[in-house]
């Protein structure tokens, strides 16, 4: 999987495939979606899903147009999308809605559902997310 985010989002892109890997272990990358055309474009599928964070503003219309790459391509898209964010029907397809907000906000709303997709993902292949294999037990400090 992929996770495709801009600005304040892309650290959200990177914590979101750090979770995916860390409960499900499914690998994943966060990237900036900016820069989607410099590598990940290569890997698209059907069977690799990409995730974009598509809230309203202006870079909503480079983000849509990222998506359209991707489409394009037959990959598969799901969306985390403000509410008043409307999405060509045949864009994404799945979408996850999340409130209007103020952008200072917005990366803490928006990691709520990527956390949740990867909690639900690991559930359904059948992984512990309460114990996860290979992670630290503890912090360390040099």
């Amino acid at each position: 999987m992929r996770f495709l985010g801009r600005l304040s989002l892309f650290p959200i892109a990177l914590d979101g495939a750090l979770k995916l890997k860390e409960i499900s272990y499914i690998p994943a990358e966060g990237y900036p979606a900016a820069e989607m055309k410099h590598g990940p474009i290569a890997l698209i599928s059907e069977e690799c899903p990409s995730i974009f964070f598509a809230p309203s503003g202006e870079i909503l219309n480079k983000i849509v147009s990222s998506m359209q790459k991707i489409k394009g391509r037959k990959g598969l898209i799901i969306a985390i999308i403000t509410a008043s964010v409307e999405l060509l029907a045949d864009l994404a397809d799945e979408v996850i809605v999340i409130p209007e907000c103020h952008e200072a906000v917005l990366p803490i709303v928006a990691a709520i559902p990527v956390q949740l997709l990867s909690h639900y993902v690991a559930v359904e292949r059948g992984c512990d997310v309460d114990k996860p294999r290979n992670l630290a037990k503890s912090v360390t400090v040099e």
